[in-house]
């Protein structure tokens, strides 16, 4: 009696073991396949649901009408997670564990740290719509749109309608300039082009005369230049062009129209060159559980009908030459671009933050 209870109970006891590990292998199976479960323990194919997980500082009324173009052309749904900041540290925590298919973002800056967590992408469409100079040599991130950084100068109190950077550090614009912080990612591109064009010596030169000519010290956004002009704080504001759009439709403060009208948008060159451009962009997360969808939406953001969604809605420029800029944005005037690569600009952005620290430019004139 006592051998056949011992029996059974080694029995249940070997086959809960069994249980255990079959189960335990079923689901390392089901992980590696990219097999999830949902809250009620059912699974959840990724490939047999069709989804790519996007990670976008990008604000969420930007590109959730491209993420419903895309569901409805493809099939292929489009989870995203949306945040101000911390999603390249967040990939990298995550590792290959990390849910993110495609990241999207905005600056030169961001696009440089990206690459970190980014792989390749080869792909005839991306290269045949994103101009060389709008992606990386490794093919790990790839431009959207265009945005320029640009004067906003005082319709009242500046006759120029033609102004260089260059210009901006003359004597003649001394206490009339505004601009947010030197070491701020859009500035810091901004110098980072400036040292390519002047050198290290002559940009540091330049960004001595513009402090000089600062009204104060360097602060507040974009938008916040331009309020300092319509106040009669400064004549000129330095900021990006979009800002212009989302001032002169600006429902929810109005206020901010008064400030576009008393502004007018000047493109200022570089030296030998055009104005200074930047981009919005996307990588693939180097452990994109979802690849091909993924190369899928990559490649849906730079089709005609998403790149004048996509533009328009945030007043930028498509970064396919084919594609015209809406209409607002192309009544703040014609201009050349500058064609310097956004690698070369990555790549001195180092430099440039050393040397806004060197003249120690934040502390104003």
């Amino acid at each position: 009696m006592r051998f056949r209870v011992f029996a059974l109970t080694a029995f249940f006891a070997l086959s809960l073991i069994a249980f255990i590990i079959s189960h335990a292998a079923t689901t390392t199976a089901a992980q590696e396949a990219g097999v999830t479960q949902d809250a009620s323990g059912a699974q959840e194919n990724d490939q047999l649901t069709q989804r790519v997980n996007v990670y976008s500082y990008r604000q969420p009324f930007l590109v959730e009408p491209l993420f419903e173009q895309f569901t409805a052309a493809t099939g292929i749904k489009v989870k995203v997670i949306f945040a101000k900041k911390g999603l390249i540290e967040r990939v990298k925590t995550e590792g290959k564990r990390s849910p993110a298919d495609v990241i999207l973002t905005v600056d030169i800056g961001r696009l440089q740290a990206a690459q970190a967590v980014a792989q390749p992408v080869t792909s005839a469409i991306l290269t045949k719509h994103v101009p060389k100079r709008a992606r990386s040599a490794d093919d790990k991130w790839f431009g959207l749109t265009w945005r320029a950084r640009v004067a906003y100068v005082s319709r009242a109190r500046v006759a120029a309608t033609d102004l260089s950077f260059a210009d901006l550090a003359k004597p003649e614009y001394r206490g009339r300039v505004c601009l947010r912080s030197g070491q701020h990612p859009y500035n810091i591109a901004l110098f980072a082009a400036l040292i390519d064009h002047m050198g290290e010596a002559g940009f540091k030169n330049w960004l001595s005369g513009l402090k000089a000519n600062l009204a104060g010290k360097p602060s507040g956004n974009d938008r916040a230049q331009v309020r300092k002009v319509y106040g009669g704080a400064c004549d000129i504001a330095i900021g990006n062009t979009y800002y212009m759009g989302k001032m002169q439709t600006n429902k929810k403060k109005p206020e901010q129209q008064d400030w576009a009208k008393s502004v007018r948008v000047v493109f200022p060159d570089m030296p030998r060159s055009g104005a200074h451009m930047n981009i919005s962009g996307m990588a693939m997360a180097k452990y994109a559980p979802n690849r091909a969808n993924a190369q899928k939406l990559m490649e849906f953001l730079v089709s005609e009908t998403a790149q004048k969604t996509y533009a328009e809605v945030n007043f930028e420029y498509p970064i396919r030459a084919d594609i015209p800029a809406s209409a607002r944005v192309q009544s703040w005037g014609a201009f050349t671009p500058d064609r310097l690569s956004l690698s070369t600009i990555a790549n001195l952005r180092r430099r440039a933050s050393e040397i806004v620290d060197e003249v120690s430019f934040n502390d104003g004139p």
